[in-house]
């Protein structure tokens, strides 16, 4: 029985959300998924309030679930200097995702620098990170498409990686569907051309999907059929980019994720009452 990673993301679900949500709120929810038995959990963003308010008082809510944190793994994003700075020296942060695009639009749009600026930043990043002993996740964001009328082949997201492979040490690479344009055959043709080219990558996807429509696109099956064993997803499938798209697209709810591992026996750490409880608390908070 082979074994799915399974990475919740609330700071995702929470980042565009209409509602400003309260650190005390914050704090809550995270600590009813923290028993649930995620392979990592993505809390917060070291950002600007400015650029994406939700994410200003990510330092607080770890301070406030440090001493409850036990065996979890807590990831956090951060895109620049001053972001990675943060996040290496809050001692609740284990991984620290870097976000790139396949978008030069999307690039400049999310992390105010070019595709080139990001790539030659993440080689500082990477070295720094390692040296604190944390760990790096690449996202590869608009790998499927975007809306901007760009058009980017899978060569070239082939030869980014290609880059960061060269320039970065990192745990996972996650290629991200931001805009939901996947399609089973966009998935199949990336993600084999990837492993096919690089066989000890720790390769991921962070799918955004439209509503209710998870189980129903074949997405899941032809990614595991390809060998992608770590998914990102969000209970209730609330989230996408604030800055991608007028409208968010959702993220992959985790319960269709959950239901797919089931209906192929995949195995997980997924405890069933706590995730019971986590789905009503995410009821309660995005509701």
């Amino acid at each position: 029985m082979e074994k799915i990673e399974i990475i919740e993301c609330p700071r995702d679900a929470m980042q565009g959300h209409p509602r400003i949500f309260s650190k005390d709120e914050k704090v809550l929810y995270l600590k009813s998924l923290m028993p649930v038995g995620f392979s990592a959990i993505d809390i917060g963003s070291f950002v600007s309030s400015k650029a994406v308010p939700q994410m200003g008082d990510t330092s607080g809510v770890l301070d406030s679930l440090i001493e409850v944190k036990g065996n979890n793994q807590f990831l956090t994003i951060a895109a620049n200097d001053r972001g990675v700075q943060s996040a290496i020296k809050h001692r609740a942060v284990d991984l620290i995702g870097y976000p790139f695009s396949a978008s030069e639009t999307f690039q400049k749009r999310n992390t105010n620098r070019s595709r080139k600026q990001a790539i030659e930043e993440l080689k500082r990043h990477a070295e720094l990170i390692d040296s604190k002993k944390k760990k790096l996740v690449v996202y590869v964001s608009m790998a499927f498409g975007n809306p901007y009328l760009e058009t980017v082949s899978d060569q070239e997201i082939l030869d980014f990686i290609g880059e960061i492979v060269k320039t970065a040490n990192f745990e996972a690479l996650s290629l991200s569907d931001t805009v939901a344009k996947s399609s089973p055959s966009s998935i199949q043709s990336l993600v084999m051309l990837v492993k096919n080219n690089f066989t000890d990558i720790n390769l991921g996807l962070h799918l955004h999907v439209p509503q209710k429509a998870a189980l129903g696109t074949g997405l899941l099956q032809v990614a595991w059929d390809c060998g992608i064993r770590r998914f990102d997803s969000a209970l209730l499938g609330f989230g996408g980019c604030p800055f991608a798209a007028d409208s968010l697209s959702g993220n992959l709810p985790t319960e269709s994720l959950l239901s797919f591992a089931n209906s192929i026996n995949a195995d997980n750490d997924i405890h069933a009452i706590a995730l019971e409880v986590a789905h009503n608390a995410a009821r309660d908070l995005f509701l």
